[in-house]
């Protein structure tokens, strides 16, 4: 199977190569029966006969009646009738049959290798073969394989001898060369004792085969009775003849030398195969009958019998052989001689009889004789000429080649015995050639070197011409890919700046936005808170005595309270604008909450602006103190004063007017007494909550918490302080503006403390 895969068989081909081998094998487990009184046989039908027929694809009718039956034709109308076989007749077709189906699937497998090795020489013309002829072969019992071997070998060795002794020597004689002639054996009388025609072995051989009453006694008998006068040949007893070889004479026995030489498939054989379902058998019987109706070349079976003239065994073998001498007779032989060196097949031993006979049979030592004689290195002028004049001069190697032959001789003082000058060719002996192959070595090297050194110069400034167009060039290519990278990158920087601005700006508006809201609701809170806690406190002053069914009022003098009002509305504008200057002061923050920077800058910020507001408050507190302790003391002077002009009436009258604006200003002064008290309270937790986060921060505490949050939430605890307290001073301020009202008659010291109050605190 590994050797069909090599020449590239197909698988069904490989499986019909098995299926043709199994069909011989089982060819020969063919048996035969009696049929009749005559000795007619018949194939028995049984395991063998039927595997043949189903591996070769036929029906087993047409096997049986195959191996079992002949058909003739006789007369001038070519009548064809069929003839049974006797036994023996029977057992030599079913042996032709798996004899012809082996070799010719030997055939075809021998041109399928030559198919799959052909491909080299389609392509270059050219191919090498390697023949491994047979050895000559002498045995004790020498049959007709040996001899067909050993004619080979007659004929190869023919070949050999034409090669190496006639044509050398016949090429020194045509070129006019100076040469004494080496006599050799030839075996020119072997090769015409086995080809000479009509008296040769071959063609008696052949003769004696078609006859259907010849034997190997009969046969032996002929060649004694027309070959004993040639001195290669020696008749024996019996069925034995000796041969002279050129390697030595061996005795033949020509027992089963006619069997072997007949071809006994028959007609009926071949169109049996040629009916099979099969391929293989099919083209088997194709080739078969292609050979058939080729010439018929020496003698031939039954020239007037039933069956198409067939070749030999030994004409066949004869024709094969010499389309080989053909082809090597195209070729340039070379002679590869394997000696036996002993005939134990033991390694070391070398028989030096033995040795030496091989020698003497093979014609080695005539070889080595001539070789030694003669001049084994050859070469023509032209080429003589060609090869080694460019050693020479340029004049002298414009010259004809014979004198440039010539002349390189004499230049390089060559023995003139060393060398013959002929008429085509110039003749040297063995080692004369090598020192002209090593001056022309040594020169070519030379040269060699130089062009490799100049064409190394050549390359490099090449290269660097390259390597400086290739540099400007990808200068050029880079410079303009950065330049488009760069203009990509500045586009997507302007876009992501554009986005960023568009994103921040939003981002600011919203924290504005948050911030303004934040702010107008602390504002608002701490108004409401303030309106309400003054509110409160002008509630206490109000006092209602129901004596029957009068209610009094305690009245304020409206010009008092409409100084108050003003001084709230003066109040609410500075506090305008601080809310304005305080967002302006937390967009800051926010800008720079991420930052440690921020959050320094950001206390810093609330403690000033929380120290401010506690100086102002407290400026304001203890001006409103000083004034309306002022009032007091004017108030009870002046009372003093009218108590002691107007009447009891009067006094009364004012007395109850002092006690209510007594109360009242009392009333107002703890209102703002308890606001600054708050504020102060308020501006202390705040700044020291503050101040222990920013150490935090630092790092200067240590604290399990997160100081930005707690910022956070101190910061949204101030908004939502400053948001209630505002609300506060709105409602003392509405409470005032109630007073004031009541009472316009307020003094200028009481606006003044007012406005000072309120400069101070949002200043």
């Amino acid at each position: 199977m590994e050797a069909l895969d090599i020449v590239h068989v197909k698988k069904e081909d490989q499986e019909s190569v098995f299926a043709m081998l199994a069909a011989v094998l089982w060819l020969g487990n063919v048996s035969f029966t009696v049929v009749d009184s005559e000795n007619h046989v018949e194939p028995v039908v049984d395991e063998g006969l039927t595997n043949v027929a189903t591996l070769i694809g036929c029906n087993i009718e047409e096997l049986k009646l195959a191996l079992s039956s002949r058909k003739m034709r006789v007369g001038k109308r070519n009548d064809t009738i069929i003839q049974k076989l006797t036994l023996a007749q029977a057992i030599d077709t079913r042996d032709a049959l798996a004899k012809s189906i082996y070799s010719c699937l030997f055939d075809w497998l021998v041109e399928q290798i030559n198919k799959s090795l052909a491909v080299g020489k389609r392509r270059t013309g050219r191919s090498i073969s390697i023949l491994d002829i047979y050895g000559f072969e002498s045995f004790e019992r020498n049959s007709f394989e040996q001899f067909c071997i050993n004619y080979a070998n007659e004929r190869l060795q023919q070949h050999f001898n034409r090669h190496l002794f006639k044509l050398e020597q016949e090429e020194y004689i045509q070129d006019g060369i100076d040469w004494a002639k080496v006599d050799f054996e030839d075996n020119q009388a072997c090769l015409n004792l086995f080809e000479k025609k009509p008296l040769g072995l071959q063609s008696l051989l052949d003769e004696e085969s078609t006859f259907p009453n010849g034997t190997d006694l009969s046969f032996a008998n002929k060649l004694k009775q027309h070959l004993s006068s040639n001195p290669c040949f020696r008749g024996e007893r019996g069925k034995a003849f000796t041969v002279c070889h050129y390697a030595g004479e061996v005795s033949y026995d020509t027992t089963g030398f006619l069997e072997k030489n007949r071809d006994l498939l028959h007609m009926d054989s071949i169109q049996l195969l040629s009916s099979c379902t099969c391929q293989l058998p099919q083209a088997f019987a194709s080739s078969m009958l292609v050979q058939s109706e080729k010439p018929v070349v020496g003698a031939l079976h039954k020239s007037g019998g039933a069956d198409s003239q067939k070749l030999s065994v030994t004409t066949k073998f004869k024709g094969q052989l010499f389309q080989l001498m053909q082809r090597l007779e195209n070729t340039t032989p070379h002679f590869i001689r394997c000696i036996k060196p002993n005939n134990f097949q033991s390694p070391g031993s070398y028989n030096q009889g033995l040795v030496l006979q091989q020698l003497r049979c093979c014609g080695v030592l005539e070889v080595v004789r001539i070789s030694r004689s003669g001049f084994p290195t050859r070469m023509s002028h032209q080429k003589f000429a060609r090869r080694y004049g460019f050693l020479l001069l340029d004049h002298v190697a414009s010259q004809d080649p014979l004198s440039v032959s010539v002349a390189i001789l004499h230049q390089f003082n060559i023995l003139p015995e060393m060398y013959q000058v002929g008429y085509t060719k110039l003749f040297f002996r063995t080692g004369q050639i090598g020192v002209l192959e090593d001056t022309r070595n040594r020169t070519l090297h030379g040269i060699l070197r130089v062009q490799s050194c100049f064409r190394g110069h050549q390359s490099r400034c090449h290269l660097k011409a390259l390597k400086k167009g290739i540099a400007t060039l990808q200068s050029f290519v880079r410079g303009e890919k950065t330049r488009k990278e760069y203009a990509i990158l500045l586009h997507r920087h302007k876009a992501a700046s554009s986005i960023q601005k568009y994103i921040k700006a939003r981002s600011c508006r919203k924290k504005f936005e948050r911030l303004f809201d934040a702010s107008t609701v602390i504002q608002s809170v701490i108004r409401g808170w303030l309106v309400r806690r003054c509110s409160g406190d002008i509630g206490l002053l109000q006092f209602g005595g129901r004596k029957g069914n009068e209610q009094e009022e305690v009245l304020v003098k409206s010009s008092f309270l409409a100084e108050l009002q003003r001084r709230v509305l003066r109040a609410e504008a500075s506090l305008r604008e601080k809310e304005e200057e305080n967002d302006i002061l937390h967009q800051r923050l926010q800008q720079y909450e991420n930052r440690w920077s921020e959050y320094e800058l950001k206390m810093k910020s609330m403690e000033e602006v929380w120290q401010k507001q506690m100086r102002s408050l407290q400026s304001s507190l203890s001006i409103a103190k000083r004034s309306l302790t002022f009032d007091d003391s004017r108030r009870n002077s002046d009372a003093s004063v009218n108590g002691n002009d107007d009447s009891w009436d009067t006094g009364s009258n004012f007395r109850v007017h002092e006690s209510n604006g007594g109360r009242s200003t009392s009333a107002g002064l703890s209102v703002i007494s308890r606001l600054a008290e708050e504020f102060e309270q308020r501006s202390q937790v705040f700044g020291d909550d503050a101040k222990f986060l920013v150490e935090v921060k630092s790092g200067q505490v240590d604290a399990s918490l997160d100081p930005d949050h707690e910022l956070r939430r101190l910061k949204q605890m101030f908004e939502a302080w400053k948001k209630d307290y505002g609300a506060r001073l709105r409602e003392t301020k509405v409470i005032l503006h109630k007073i004031g009202n009541e009472d316009g008659s307020a003094d200028k010291a009481k606006k003044k403390w007012w406005g000072r109050m309120n400069s101070t605190r949002f200043n």
